[in-house]
């Protein structure tokens, strides 16, 4: 695990991916709150990922947990998370026919 870094676009494609999956089950707020308070302990929880990886590898696969440990282990990309969550939360403005 963590054999090399992600790449920018690996990274983009996992907040994106994340950011959407929150906000089409409408857990923005839950979400952002989690995140901000746990910002500080992201090379803790990256780190205790890969404790418990054993044991979540079989539900989620080793490629999820590979990639989302990577990206979590760095505060920058909780915070691009974080950003992105509350763009999809903005009300988006009625289309008019």
């Amino acid at each position: 695990m963590w054999s090399t870094e992600l790449t920018e676009e690996e990274t983009e494609t996992l907040l994106q991916k994340a950011a959407n999956e929150i906000a089409r089950r409408k857990l923005q707020a839950p979400a952002i709150l989690f995140l901000e308070m746990n910002k500080p302990l992201a090379n803790v929880g990256a780190s205790m990922s890969l404790v418990f990886a054993p044991f979540v590898v079989p539900f989620l696969g080793y490629d999820f947990v590979n990639d989302y440990s990577r990206l979590f282990s760095s505060r920058e990309n909780i915070e691009r998370l974080l950003i992105k969550i509350e763009e999809l939360s903005k009300p988006q403005p009625e289309k008019e026919d």
